[in-house]
This record gives structure tokens, C-alpha cells and sequence, in this order.
């Protein structure tokens, strides 16, 4: 009879460069393995064809993934001008083509008028469910689905590069903004259609790409150094304000109960620290004055 190896209790949060050819859920799974990990969850989808930061999420830390999930994001993006395809991107075929006659000062005036909120149609080959089912299982099935528009905000885009019919532009946008349809939509507006032969994430919240390492760098460290690779849990959350409670005050916090602090207490969420500087979790400031728990990290209670 053969045992399975026991998984081990990890928190922490892995900033991957995700390879080409990955899906995420490989990505997360390989990653998991390898740390023999007994919880794990990502922060956002990489389609297969996409590289770069991709925060992974471990124990403790998959408490905190969905403020990575809906925080802003960075991509690089290579627009390929002059055809559309099926699926917004290179892994498609091709539906239609047109005569590129674009100047970059062209190119720039119609990308600066995707800045802001803006509407999308989600595409249909995307891993958005609907009735349990991605919407590309529906697509490569041939049945396409209704979708809704939705508002999503564009906050920058810089053109790196124009050369003929291939542009590369750095987009800064919020979540659920899907760079395949941005550029399809840049491309329908310049009249001879595009879509996306190249996506790298370089940023996602206050985590840059410069800050990754790479599923081969990972696999070759020991053991040791994979454990130290892992940002600490409150990285996640780095960007609200922190608050130190005394040793009563974070006793029952742990309890569940909400609890005074003397001083200034920002309102919103806060990181809540003991103290001995050990995250507890975050809290949110009442309007009696207490600091209730929201959400707390389990191994402090133990």
C-alpha cells in the first residue's frame, strides 16, 4: 500500500513569473508540489499565452489573495494590427484582415481614448464561468454566450513602440479588464483591426515583476531557499494603514471581540499587529470607536 506524502502547513505568497504555454492552475500546481503544501489558491488568471507576475497564494496567506485578486494591474502588451482573430489573440484564426495605414501620433490618439472607465464585452474565449462552465469550454464548443458589458477603468497607457503594424503599449488597469478585447477595440477604432500577439504582467498591486522568480529558478532551489523565497502573508494588504495592539487588546481580539486603542485610529481596514510586530489579521474601525476583527490569520490563535 503506498502512503501519500503528508502536506505541510505553509503561509506565505510566491510572486512567480509565470512561463509561457502555463495556465495558472499548472502553474499553481507544480509550485504547490514542489513545496508540498497543504493550501493554495492564485491571485487572478494568466492566460496560457501570457507571462509574468503571478502572485501564488499558501495557507494563511489565501486569506488575503482576493484584495491581490481585485487590485490594479500592469501588463505589456505586443499589438499586432492589420487582422482580427477568434480569439483575440495569436492562438486563433484568423476572421478577418485589413490594410494597416496607421502613423504611431495615430495609433497614440486612439489608445489615449480607452483612458478611464470604460465598457468591455468580456471575450468568450476567457476562463469567465457561466453556469459553472468556463466560457471558452462553451467557444471551443461552438455555442457562444451572451455576455454582459461591463465598466472596467483604463489608468494609463504609455506606447512603447510603433513599428509598421506591431505596437508595444504598457496598460495600467483595473481588475477584470481584458487587454485582448482593449486591443481588439483599438483596432476596430482604427479600422483595420487587431489583436494580441504577446502579454506580460509586470505588476499587480505594490508587487513589481523585477521581484519574481522563475518556475525554473524555484524548482532548482533547495528546500530551504523555496521557504525563503515566500513574501510574508501581510505583503499582500502592505498598502493599508498598520496599527499595534497591546498585549490585552490583541488577547481578545483573537477572541473575536472587537477591542479599544487608545490615539488616532484611521477608519477603513487596518493591519493589525501585536507587540512583538507579529501580523494578527486585519480589523476595521466601528462607529463606537472599536477595532473589530475582519479577517484573521489562524496559526496566532494556536
Amino acid at each position: 500500500m503506498q502512503f501519500k506524502k503528508p502536506k505541510r502547513q505553509i503561509n506565505g505568497i510566491l510572486l512567480l513569473d509565470k512561463p509561457l504555454g502555463f495556465s495558472s492552475n499548472q502553474a499553481l500546481q507544480k509550485v504547490k508540489w514542489l513545496l508540498k503544501a497543504a493550501k493554495a489558491g492564485h491571485t487572478g488568471t494568466l492566460d496560457p499565452l501570457a507571462t509574468g507576475l503571478l502572485p501564488l497564494c499558501f495557507g494563511e496567506a489565501t486569506k488575503f489573495a482576493h484584495y491581490l485578486t481585485d487590485a490594479d494591474k500592469t501588463y505589456v502588451a505586443t499589438v499586432k494590427l492589420g487582422a482580427t482573430t477568434t480569439t483575440g489573440d495569436a492562438e486563433g484564426e484568423v476572421l478577418s484582415t485589413g490594410t494597416v495605414n496607421v502613423t504611431q501620433a495615430e495609433f497614440e490618439k486612439v489608445c489615449y481614448q480607452f483612458l478611464g472607465e470604460i465598457s468591455q464585452t468580456p471575450p468568450m474565449y476567457s476562463a469567465l464561468k457561466f453556469e459553472g462552465k468556463a466560457l471558452y469550454e462553451y467557444a471551443r464548443a461552438g455555442v457562444d454566450i451572451e455576455r454582459q458589458a461591463r465598466l472596467v477603468s483604463i489608468h494609463s497607457i504609455e506606447v512603447n513602440s510603433f513599428a509598421g503594424d506591431v505596437a508595444v503599449i504598457t496598460v495600467t488597469c483595473s481588475k477584470g479588464t481584458y487587454i485582448r478585447t482593449l486591443a481588439e477595440d483599438i483596432g476596430k477604432q482604427l479600422g483595420c483591426g487587431a489583436h494580441l500577439i504577446g502579454l506580460r504582467r509586470t505588476a499587480t498591486a505594490d508587487y513589481q515583476i523585477s521581484q519574481t522568480v522563475t518556475l525554473a529558478q524555484f524548482e532548482a532551489m533547495s528546500d530551504e531557499d523555496r521557504l525563503a523565497a515566500l513574501a510574508p502573508p501581510d505583503s499582500a494588504v502592505h498598502y493599508l494603514p498598520a496599527i499595534t495592539l497591546d498585549e490585552d487588546s490583541a488577547f481578545y481580539l483573537l477572541q473575536g471581540q472587537a477591542v479599544w486603542r487608545s490615539g488616532v485610529t484611521p477608519a477603513g481596514l487596518l493591519r493589525l499587529y501585536n507587540e512583538k510586530q507579529v501580523f494578527l489579521g486585519l480589523g476595521e474601525l466601528q462607529v463606537d470607536g472599536k477595532i473589530a476583527p475582519k479577517r484573521l490569520m489562524q496559526q496566532v490563535n494556536n
